[in-house]
């Protein structure tokens, strides 16, 4: 039985703070990067031998998923040595030869460095040679390396091979030096039935019959590349393209499904004008791909020439996507399409400059969605994303976003919102400090400087420097290597009529009472400020404290205007009055800044919660969705932490008070376009009026959802996953089963994910055991298979249900779901916990510590337990206190 949170307010913070000291790594000070070089450039293999060139021959069974293989490869010797260590997992090496046999290899591998090394009788001479390699490896069931998927179709389940190889899996598929630095060529020739369609990284050069049913396709070889870039999808496949000023441009699918990649293909093609214009370097290969994969991995791999996505994230279907599913498809096809540079062409030296990659790629993506399709406001819409790292990048357990990386189970911790997000709102503040055509000639002529090379942040930053005429290192460096957020205290005075503005740094901190406090930073920060409604002030770069006019005196004094800098603001009581006053005039971004703010510091015990809930009567039923959008996550944040407490009916209470005015003011069946705001805003209403017990938003599903059973067009698109999910999380065993129905008989990935979610929501703890038992079975696909477990335990709330079921089946779950089940899925699902008891349960999973990477997840992990519990014990009961005083 799960221990009430407000038994543990005093002693969880206490008794955690010491485990987390114990897991987790910090880097005490960071010393100023170099510039690329191969040889000071991390990394666990030895440098004295270098790979040119792949020749690689596979011969994959879809039946019994053994992978035969025959590699040679064209290698530099350093330096004479008798023996030679690259990387392989899980392969079986026949033999290992050099220079057409004239020397034969002892084998040895290390299963934990994940290597191989070969020993030669006699030392290599220094220069060139051949190195030739028989092995086997395996095709997974889970999605890294190469691995199969099996898909309904009309006529039964088929099978297909792709490949998911970051940051480090290559070395599953082939021997290989698997490092981002050890780029080479690759020459891949399959051996496959005839009647399926491989799809690599370059264009095919040949094809022709072998014996049997076979067919031999080889591959043009790659530019020089990084190994985790290579990509082999083989199936029953079609594909549809258009060429793109001399770049053919595919969309390839499983058969039947090629029409739904129209709008992919288009947005393909005018993305790749666009970045060969704002890079200033074409996209250097004949052929880029977008490979629409029904299973194995959840999102996208940007493989050059050959990116692999999630079929859902890239197929629309207009009779079962909304219509606003092309903002997400856009800007996943944005962010891949733009590693094609930054990732592809230029590639991090190693993984603790793996932020080169994903932020560039996320900022490049929203600028990209805003040049096309301004009137999605990709840049405010998408807020989320930077106040997601920004509550992360608050807490103990944060990272810089430069940041040591031991090995590849560290590289694959490094796939976070610290990365992506933080890197994209520091890019995002740096072009707007340097000036947008400033950055993108630095941009241009880091590109042109690293092409088919790697590069590290300080190369960047001297691009940047040497185009933009500003000395910016200063600045980066204070938010790239270092963690934490910097806190804006903004205080105003009058001095007769005229007013002053006094801005002072400190350091922004998420974490449990007791907790002891942490270091303090400082930070060279652009800040833009000026009057809520009127023309700025110059911005100042703020490296400590300043003191400026600020206009008269009462007048309102916004800091973060426009909301493009990485920081946290915090108003002194007179100029906090006189924004609130001036709120409906603010432009709507500022308005989000300052209740996203307002919230961040009650999070962090800044501030009082009814200072935030008294701002929420400020806002009006008519604003942004994006501000909305804000004030459902609080209250989603209040809900999931009210669990089992007695606070939790008054939450739920004035969280319907509060949004049911808005859906009540857009209803259930807009006018508008269906792509618009209002029908995004409308769908996360229903969603959450649903999950906060709202009896007439669940009387109205359940009526649609059964209209929809008799005649699928009676409901609309766009609310077909808010509607779903609501029946789901409010399903008896009838309904429960009616959902199974309709995700069995759909071969489209997008409607078997909306009734398999929907049917894991069921709040009732015998469909929750239903659920978890489907897990084991191989009706669900692979991919989705931890998604259910978590939702059993978060919009299904039965948590202890579905860890009993982890542990309880963990062997069984692990050898499906691969090393990331273990090392990743775990510390995440615990979260679903606020209390001490499960937080030294995760401490002690001994499975979870047996990697550096699962530490350092199990570390976030348990300080997120920690930090959700003294929330839930510092806000729920004065929250609660509030609302009864103010009902409204």
């Amino acid at each position: 039985m799960n221990k009430p949170a407000s038994d543990v307010r005093v002693a969880l913070p206490r008794r955690l703070a010491t485990a987390i000291c114990l897991l987790l790594v910090t880097v005490v000070g960071a010393q100023a990067e170099q510039t690329f070089s191969f040889d000071s450039t991390p990394g666990k293999l030895p440098k004295t031998v270098v790979p040119l060139n792949y020749a690689i021959e596979l011969t994959p069974d879809f039946t019994s998923l053994a992978l035969p293989g025959i590699e040679t490869v064209d290698i530099e010797v350093r330096e004479a040595t008798a023996q030679l260590t690259l990387n392989a997992v899980n392969t079986t090496f026949a033999e290992a030869t050099i220079d057409d046999g004239a020397q034969r290899a002892e084998v040895s591998t290390d299963a934990t460095t994940q290597t191989a090394t070969l020993t030669f009788a006699k030392p290599l001479a220094a220069g060139r040679q051949k190195l030739r390699i028989a092995f086997t490896a395996q095709i997974n069931k889970f999605g890294t390396g190469l691995f199969s998927v099996d898909y309904p179709t009309p006529s039964g389940i088929k099978r297909l091979i792709s490949s998911k190889l970051e940051p480090a899996d290559a070395r599953r598929i082939f021997p290989c030096w698997d490092e981002p630095s050890f780029k080479a060529s690759f020459a891949l020739t399959v051996v496959i039935p005839r009647n399926l369609l491989a799809i690599g990284n370059m264009p095919i050069a040949s094809e022709e019959p072998v014996a049997g049913d076979l067919k031999k396709v080889a591959f043009a070889p790659t530019p020089k590349m990084s190994s985790y870039l290579f990509v082999l999808t083989v199936g029953e496949l079609e594909r549809v393209t258009a060429d793109a000023g001399g770049v053919t441009v595919g969309v390839v699918t499983t058969a039947g499904k090629s029409g739904q990649g129209r709008f992919a293909l288009d947005s393909a093609v005018k993305l790749l004008a666009y970045y060969n214009d704002y890079f200033g370097v074409k996209y250097p290969l004949p052929k880029l791909d977008l490979i629409a994969v029904p299973g194995g991995f959840g999102g996208a791999m940007e493989n050059w020439g050959g990116i692999t996505f999630f079929e859902s994230r890239l197929l629309f279907d207009p009779a079962t996507n909304a219509e606003t599913a092309r903002r997400g498809i856009f800007a996943i096809i944005a962010h891949e399409m733009a590693h094609m540079w930054f990732g592809d062409l230029v590639t991090m030296a190693w993984w603790d400059n793996l932020w080169l990659n994903e932020g560039f790629a996320s900022w490049m993506a929203t600028k990209a969605s805003e040049q096309f399709y301004p009137q999605w406001q990709s840049w405010l819409n998408g807020y989320g994303a930077k106040q997601f790292a920004m509550t992360l990048d608050a807490r103990r357990t944060s990272h810089p976003v430069q940041q040591p990386i031991a090995d590849h189970s560290e590289a694959v911790t490094a796939f976070d919102a610290i990365t992506y997000n933080k890197g994209q709102a520091l890019i995002r503040m740096l072009e707007t400090y340097l000036g947008e055509q400033a950055f993108r000639d630095g941009i241009r002529k880091y590109m042109a400087a690293h092409a088919y090379s790697n590069s590290t942040t300080a190369d960047l930053w001297q691009a940047l420097e040497t185009s933009g005429g500003k000395t910016i290192t200063g600045i980066a460096a204070s938010f790239t290597e270092q963690d934490g957020v910097p806190l804006v205290v903004a205080e105003t005075s009058c001095d007769g009529t005229a007013q002053r503005l006094t801005l002072r740094q400190d350091r922004f901190v998420i974490a449990p009472a007791n907790d002891p406090p942490l270091p303090a930073h400082g930070w060279q920060i652009p800040v833009a400020t000026g009057p809520a409604h009127g023309k700025p002030f110059d911005e100042i770069l703020l490296k400590g404290s300043a003191d400026m006019p600020a206009g008269a005196c009462g007048d309102a004094i916004k800091v973060n205007l426009g909301d493009v800098g990485y920081y946290r603001v915090e108003y002194g009581l007179k100029n906090r009055a006189a924004l609130l006053n001036a709120f409906p005039q603010m432009q709507v971004i500022d308005r989000l800044n300052v209740v996203t703010d307002s919230w961040a510091l009650v999070q962090a015990g800044r501030a009082e919660p009814p200072s935030y809930l008294a701002l929420l009567d400020a806002l009006d039923a008519g604003d942004h969705r994006a501000v909305w959008d804000q004030v459902i996550s609080t209250f989603a944040t209040l809900n999931r932490l009210s669990r089992d407490r007695s606070e939790r009916p008054v939450i739920q209470a004035y969280a319907r008070a509060k949004l049911r005015p808005v859906l009540d003011r857009i209803g259930w069946d807009g006018r508008g376009p269906a792509d618009d705001d209002t029908a995004l805003l409308r769908a996360s209403l229903i969603s959450a009026l649903g999950d906060f017990g709202d009896a007439a938003v669940v009387a109205e599903a359940k009526r649609r959802f059964a209209a929809f059973l008799d005649d699928p067009s009676s409901l609309p698109t766009t609310l077909r996953d808010a509607v779903t999910h609501v029946v789901g999380i409010t399903a008896d065993r009838a309904t429960y089963d009616r959902l199974l129905t309709l995700a069995r008989s759909s071969t489209a990935t997008n409607e078997r994910l909306r009734y398999y979610y929907a049917a894991a929501s069921a709040r009732d703890a015998e469909l929750a055991r239903a659920t978890l038992a489907l897990t084991l079975t191989n009706e669900l696909p692979d991919t989705i298979v931890t998604g259910m477990i978590s939702t059993v335990a978060s919009a299904g709330e039965q948590p202890q249900l579905a860890w009993d079921f982890v542990q309880a089946n963990f062997d069984t779950l692990l050898a499906r779901q691969g090393p990331n089940f273990r090392d990743q899925f775990v510390p995440n699902f615990m979260t679903n916990f606020t209390d001490e008891a499960h937080a030294a349960q995760l401490a002690a999973f001994a499975p979870s510590q047996s990697t550096s990477g699962g530490r350092v997840m199990v570390a976030r992990s348990v300080q997120a337990i920690a930090i959700s519990a003294d929330l839930a014990a510092r806000v729920l009961p004065a929250a609660d206190a509030w609302i009864r005083a103010h009902k409204p």
